[in-house]
């Protein structure tokens, strides 16, 4: 999957030891999207909850079905202008044999498949973070839809796609932070800034209301996320893989204590919701990075990027967007810098023999990362602004304001999250009125020292 690969002259034989491999780590990503309804589930207020676990569920239907009806076709089928694929054996995945092997590779082309199903499924649940307490059911499953569509499989091709203008050119993204996080992140954006921001933003307290949820979503994020990345070289046979799986750790661990260090300092104390999200942009910013660099290049870009996503999670407050659960300062921040760094840390011994400017090789790959970080951040930015405009002047894209602030569980899913009518197990009121709870703060405002004095509502 990522640029600089040699295949061997001699035709490939499936490997059994791959092929159960890649199977592994396609159930592990898929364990990341629950993991992601629990991370962000847990950040949004009680009255939210299940709504925001369903906007990552549904993921899980909508785009299995578009991926078997034509999006693998679009993302990996023969090349059409550097720009998307098709390949009509792929519609359907009918045309498809048991035996056949994916490109030179040596597991099954089903088993190459589903592994990027479960990419093409998480990268928009990753999306509705951003959107929390304020968006129609009807119509986010139909924004994934359309935004599976028009702009992930074709961005999939250009990074991953034999003949996509991104991979031709040399743009290395081992895993996806091009294709998932900034994608993912830029969409975010485009979509808050046409649906405008939650009633009560910057005004009402919006704390997590079960921080346990977040630690244990981000647990899951964190164990599934080796199948993502270490599952992405499609093998090990050569220990790239080995590699980044390493890398992936490392980062991590260093984006959150930079993350925790920066809490310290700025605002006195160590939180969980800190660690959790230090561990994300650790995380995201290695999925670039993690096949090119060293170990010492993955402690280096993880503690930046859990630095500079400290930071950037506090620019809504400053611009006045209203990315309810850091999506853009997460997801958006943390590819950039892992995409970049790229340019800095690349090792030439890796998945590619391009070397960063600090191993010698001049700005020439760096130039690379900025030309597919700047692409995919245009296009997507654009593209969902442009969806989330037509389906709000359509159907509509928010709630009404009063079905907001009684809470979006009820009104769009006819349940609550929890039920506290005491332990005679009866059933809980079917209004429009939110259980009573604690309220949801972002990262970087969830310190204590934001905390005091803050009055506690639903």
């Amino acid at each position: 999957m990522p640029p600089g690969i040699t295949l061997a002259a001699d035709t490939p034989q499936m490997s059994a030891a791959n092929t159960g491999f890649m199977l592994i780590c396609s159930a592990l990503v898929m364990l990341m999207t629950p993991g992601l309804a629990f991370f962000y589930g847990g950040m949004v207020r009680v009255k939210s909850t299940l709504n925001m676990l369903m906007m990552s569920f549904i993921s899980l239907g909508i785009v299995t079905i578009l991926w078997v009806l034509y999006g693998f076709s679009v993302a990996f089928g023969t090349d059409h202008g550097s720009l998307f694929g098709w390949e009509s054996d792929y519609v359907g995945l009918g045309g498809i044999g048991l035996n056949q092997l994916w490109d030179g590779y040596t597991i099954p082309v089903y088993v190459f498949a589903v592994f990027q199903l479960m990419f093409a499924i998480i990268t928009p649940a990753l999306i509705s973070g951003a959107l929390a307490d304020r968006v129609k059911f009807t119509a986010w499953a139909l924004f994934v839809a359309l935004w599976a569509t028009i702009v992930y499989f074709p961005v999939a091709h250009w990074v991953w796609g034999t003949g996509g203008w991104a991979f031709e050119l040399g743009v290395i993204d081992f895993a996806g932070g091009t294709a998932v996080h900034i994608n993912a992140g830029a969409a975010a954006l485009g979509v808050i800034l046409v649906i405008g921001k939650r009633v009560g933003f910057k005004k009402d307290p919006m704390r997590p209301h079960s921080l346990p949820l977040v630690m244990l979503g981000a647990g899951l994020l964190w164990f599934g996320w080796f199948g993502f990345n270490a599952g992405s070289w499609l093998g090990n046979d050569d220990g790239v893989g080995a590699l980044m799986f390493l890398n992936t750790q490392i980062a991590t661990a260093a984006a959150m204590l930079a993350w925790l260090a920066y809490e310290k300092i700025r605002h006195g104390a160590f939180t969980t919701l800190g660690a959790a999200s230090g561990a994300v942009a650790g995380l995201v910013a290695i999925t670039p990075s993690g096949g090119s660099c060293s170990p010492l290049g993955a402690i280096a870009i993880g503690a930046v990027a859990g630095l500079l996503c400290a930071l950037a999670v506090g620019l809504k407050f400053k611009f006045g967007y209203d990315d309810s659960l850091d999506v853009v300062g997460v997801h958006l921040v943390g590819g950039v810098v892992g995409s970049l760094l790229v340019g800095l840390f690349a090792t030439g011994g890796g998945q590619s023999k391009a070397q960063g400017l600090f191993y010698g090789g001049g700005l020439e790959q760096l130039g690379k990362q900025a030309a597919g970080v700047g692409a995919v951040f245009g296009y997507s930015l654009v593209a969902s602004a442009v969806l989330a405009f037509l389906i709000d002047k359509t159907i509509g894209m928010r709630v009404d304001e009063d079905e907001e602030v009684g809470g979006i569980d009820q009104v769009q899913h006819a349940e609550t999250a929890y039920d506290f009518s005491g332990a005679g197990g009866g059933t809980a009121p079917r209004t429009a009125t939110a259980v009573p709870g604690p309220v949801q703060e972002t990262a970087q405002s969830a310190a204590p020292s934001a905390q005091k004095n803050k009055k506690v509502d639903a």
